[in-house]
């Protein structure tokens, strides 16, 4: 792998800063990107030192989502999909604190990033969306991950009519916990971050484990569910022709169905 596509950085000794690092595609999520981030939290997990991770983005934007150059190779989409829901449930289950500064986008699995974290704190300028029906696809996994975050209604908001929302309307909904200037993200995470080292360190951790074992339904049956769906859309012609029409810059045409899903 390519250690550049993930930067670390010691800045405390109980806390990692991880930068998304492909600045030049808004920190799309490669492959690549997804085994980064997974195994370096495995990594930091394995450290009982480490209690805390934030998880930034350089340049422009937290994360575009999906890297859909990649995301349209065939030969790529059952690796793809499943290294999706490897990095949705690792954030989710990892033993450390997980903290998303995020700023300028978060866009479908972007979105999704920042959903999996414990906390987020995004810039003013932050606006996040769930774009998938637009390019064809599904926002299955995303969906499995905020079934307990936000009301149904807003819900149908961010899926359905899947037009960006700002940050403090993100706020409201339940996806984002505190919104400051661009140039305060990082320092109020790592506010937050001093705040959470306050706890005992196991207690945090059995803290975190009891929140989401007390879900009626368990995450990884649901991701599973879930990734039944993102699967199915990523071969479809609705997809194929969402992604090709995002490429080049013109509104998609759909292609008629013979037998509308029910």
């Amino acid at each position: 792998m390519d250690p550049s596509v993930l930067l670390t950085e010691q800045i405390d000794p109980a806390t990692t800063l991880l930068t998304l690092n492909r600045p030049a595609r808004r920190n799309a999520l490669t492959i690549e990107l997804m085994q980064s981030i997974c195994h370096t939290l495995d990594d930091l997990a394995r450290d009982p030192c480490q209690r805390i991770a934030i998880l930034q983005g350089a340049g422009p934007a937290f994360c575009s989502g999906l890297d859909l150059d990649e995301a349209s190779n065939p030969d790529l989409t059952e690796h793809s999909s499943n290294w999706v829901a490897h990095l949705f449930e690792t954030i989710t289950r990892s033993p450390l604190i997980t903290i998303a500064a995020a700023h300028g986008a978060a866009y479908a699995g972007g979105a999704g990033l920042l959903a999996c974290c414990d906390f987020s704190v995004a810039a003013a300028d932050l606006t996040l969306a769930f774009p998938e029906v637009r390019r064809g696809l599904l926002p299955a996994l995303v969906a499995a991950l905020l079934r307990d975050r936000v009301r149904t209604a807003d819900a149908h908001e961010l899926f359905l009519a899947a037009e960006p929302v700002t940050a403090t309307r993100a706020q409201s909904m339940g996806l984002i916990h505190r919104v400051v200037s661009a140039s305060q993200v990082l320092e109020e995470a790592r506010q937050l971050a001093s705040t959470v080292l306050k706890g005992a360190p196991d207690a945090v951790r059995q803290t975190k484990r009891l929140l989401r074992e007390l879900r009626a339904t368990d995450l990884s049956q649901q991701l599973a569910h879930a990734l039944k769906f993102h699967k199915q859309a990523r071969v479809s012609d609705e997809a194929q022709e969402g992604l090709a029409a995002f490429r080049e810059h013109r509104p998609p045409v759909w292609p008629v169905s013979d037998s509308p899903s029910t």
